[in-house]
């Protein structure tokens, strides 16, 4: 157990981390005995100084949901993170590395669903975030992380936001009742070179059982989805690095395209 003095410290540690695009020594290396609960309670404590600054919450992310990101990053569990609206980048624009305060970004192409009303967890199955998702669309991901070299444990990426850095949402909006998720296909590029490929199926078997697992999740901390929310349900391939210079594409079928260029 850590004491509580010293999760406001690592969350103001983690923020001016983010704010000042330097990285830090991983917590798990400085405070062994951290648990997953108190890295939750770090992040929050992150997301409260984003928020003194007129950060707004939008939505949520899952984190290391699929078996080719959990053996890149050597990290075996879900985990969620809080998105905000200075964290949205809109597709086919240019995303300044500085400005955006990103220090060792990777691209993730995801699926997106927009809530047409509040899921409350506990309880919530697959069936239920069907229901209640207005509409899907594809999603790049940039995530960060604000630790040396991603020398992340689970601890390490929940106190960081879920490594959460932007995100891109694709322009069209899909019905997602019209197409079976598990089964469409993601490819991706960068600099015109094939990056990646994948299904729905490889985010826990169906993107709406991995939304349903963080609406529980969430649901058992007193945190509910809200309507209009945005959810990222997972990476669909392995994370592919970018830099300043990059141009990333993707394509989800059924659920159109996605575009970013990277500057300094």
């Amino acid at each position: 157990m850590i004491k509580h003095p010293i999760i406001e410290s690592l969350g103001d540690e983690l923020f001016d981390a983010l704010q000042n695009r330097k990285t830090l020594p991983p917590l798990t290396m400085r405070h062994p005995g951290i648990t997953i609960e108190e890295a939750y309670r770090i992040s929050l404590r992150f997301l409260s100084q984003r928020e003194a600054l007129g950060q707004k919450v939008v939505g949520k992310k899952i984190g290391v949901t699929s078996k080719a990101v959990q053996e890149m990053l050597d990290v075996h569990q879900p985990d969620f993170g809080f998105l905000t609206d200075a964290m949205h980048v809109a597709s086919g624009s240019e995303v300044s590395m500085v400005e955006h305060r990103l220090i060792q970004p990777r691209a993730e192409g995801e699926i997106a669903f927009i809530l047409a009303e509040d899921l409350n967890g506990p309880g919530i199955k697959a069936e239920d975030v069907l229901a209640a998702t207005e509409s899907v669309t594809s999603c790049f991901e940039i995530v960060d992380s604000r630790i040396e070299n991603w020398q992340i444990k689970i601890q390490d990426t929940v106190a960081d936001n879920a490594s959460c850095g932007v995100f891109a949402l694709g322009k069209e909006r899909v019905d997602p009742r019209s197409l079976n998720l598990a089964e469409v296909q993601l490819q991706m590029w960068r600099n015109r070179e094939p990056a990646g490929s994948g299904l729905g199926s490889a985010v826990q078997g169906h993107p709406c059982e991995a939304v349903a697992w963080l609406a529980n999740t969430l649901g058992e901390l007193g945190i509910p989805f809200r309507k209009g929310e945005i959810i990222l349900s997972g990476a669909l391939a392995p994370l592919v690095p970018v830099q300043a210079g990059d141009q990333i594409e993707m394509t989800i079928s059924g659920l159109g395209s996605t575009s970013l260029t990277f500057t300094d």
